[in-house]
């Protein structure tokens, strides 16, 4: 097993921009093609290779929309999704306040996919032993990934939505004096690195494209499924230089938890857990719409096995087919398919950019698109057309304005899981209306990476 020494861990600014890094650190890291060294701890940033954010403008043949959709690509990380980063930042912040110390201690991560995944990577890198809980009705590849990383994996009754279950096993993990759980969903670290590094890479790539044309420097929205929703946290840190921003949260039509207090299994593996997360910042969110997960499964496979299609009914090139094809997992679909109807909700145009992510690529879903074969068969070009209707004229039934009693809705539903089950207080919930209360939680960034490089240099 590689291990590292806490001093040579990253800053969140230097994960924001590489360009800080020391020079002895991305001359070892640019070197090594060893994904399970240390040294690639330093490329959890959007930004590899020192250049600028990775990321897609959507060609305007599949959106339909006027408006430019954006989407900061993940697929480059050390574990092929950007979660990675959030499981670092969780950690760190352990290691930082003396709460964690490499000490024989193991990291349980809950996780409904990709947080686990980094967790399972980041661990073992620093020097911990990692255990994951997740549901059994996750992707294969995930539990391969998992398990290829170093981690052990403790699989939970249920699917993607059966989050209470993971819960219950957690309870039962903390008992034990050797592990530390590093929860996702409570744990500010995740909110810190969206904020700021997820966040600042965004308003850097709107600068960028405003460069080359495409928009004028503003971001009209950005949207986001929720999961843990550390990945909306983005947008709050946009906010702060877009004032007009419009923050834009998914779920799926199968769970509609903050539509309509609903619940459901659904196939949108990563967002959708039957909760409201305590890290989710319910106030700054403008709209939520909710998407069908079969349209989820079908439009990922059009982007991998439509190639065809794209080529011949839109007029796409070979080359922007393939790029389609190895960036999206089924929440990256998600969150394209929720974009595009962002930008028809609100008539932007072509100077109001509307940014997402793709949180993972296709590496941990060819399982779920063998199994979608085998129930619906195989696409042909009725399959295909269908499925370009999702892109090109979305529904638009269940979309909900953020107002000010929806708003407090959805925070009140934090009360059932966060205070009734888990011992949260019903002041720590009060403080989560306010404000001042999230702008503390992302300028704390500042005083975290000034402790890490006093540790680093006294040590």
């Amino acid at each position: 097993m590689h291990l590292m020494t806490f001093p040579t861990l990253p800053t969140l600014n230097e994960l924001l921009n590489p360009q800080l890094q020391p020079e002895s650190v991305r001359v070892q890291a640019d070197a090594s093609t060893d994904l399970l060294d240390p040294i690639h701890l330093f490329d959890m940033t959007w930004k590899p290779g020192g250049g600028g954010v990775k990321h897609l403008v959507l060609p305007q043949a599949l959106t339909g929309v006027a408006a430019p959709i954006v989407v900061m690509t993940a697929n480059h990380f050390p574990t092929g999704s950007h979660k990675v980063g959030p499981a670092f930042s969780c950690l760190r912040e352990g290691l930082l306040s003396g709460e964690l110390s490499v000490d024989g201690s193991t990291l349980v991560f809950p996780s409904t996919g990709n947080y686990g995944i980094g967790g399972a990577w980041v661990g073992p890198r620093v020097g911990f032993r990692s255990l994951v809980v997740l549901p059994e009705e996750m992707s294969a590849e995930r539990f391969e990934m998992i398990r290829g990383f170093g981690a052990e994996i403790i699989a939970t009754p249920g699917s993607e939505s059966n989050v209470k279950e993971i819960y219950d096993k957690v309870a039962e993990l903390r008992q034990i004096p050797h592990n530390r759980i590093l929860n996702q969903f409570e744990d500010f670290g995740n909110y810190r690195f969206h904020h700021f590094v997820t966040g600042n890479s965004a308003l850097d790539l709107a600068a960028e494209l405003a460069q080359k044309g495409v928009g004028k420097g503003r971001i009209a929205a950005f949207v986001s499924a929720m999961g843990s929703a550390g990945t909306i946290a983005a947008g709050d840190r946009i906010r702060q230089e877009n004032s007009e921003l419009k923050t834009v949260g998914l779920e799926p039509v199968q769970c509609p938890t903050l539509f309509n207090v609903g619940y459901g299994a659904h196939a949108i593996e990563g967002i959708g857990d039957k909760h409201v997360t305590w890290i989710h910042n319910v106030r700054a969110m403008d709209l939520l719409i909710c998407i069908d997960d079969q349209q989820c499964l079908e439009g990922l496979r059009l982007l991998q096995a439509g190639s065809e299609y794209l080529q011949g009914d839109l007029g796409l090139d070979a080359d922007e087919c393939d790029q389609l094809a190895d960036t999206f997992g089924v929440s990256g679909i998600c969150n394209i398919l929720g974009a595009i109807r962002t930008a028809r909700y609100y008539n932007f145009g072509a100077d109001q950019p509307v940014f997402t992510v793709a949180t993972d690529g296709f590496d941990r879903y060819p399982s779920v698109l063998n199994r979608l074969d085998n129930q619906k068969g195989r696409l042909d070009g009725g399959g295909a057309g269908r499925t370009l209707g999702y892109f090109l004229d979305p529904s638009r039934e269940m979309e909900l304005e953020g107002s000010e009693s929806v708003r407090r809705r959805w925070h009140n539903q934090k009360y059932f899981s966060w205070v009734e089950q888990l011992g949260k207080s019903l002041d720590e919930l009060e403080a989560l209306w306010e404000p001042q209360f999230w702008e503390e939680q992302g300028a704390g960034v500042e005083r975290l990476d000034a402790a890490a490089i006093d540790r680093r240099e006294t040590t």
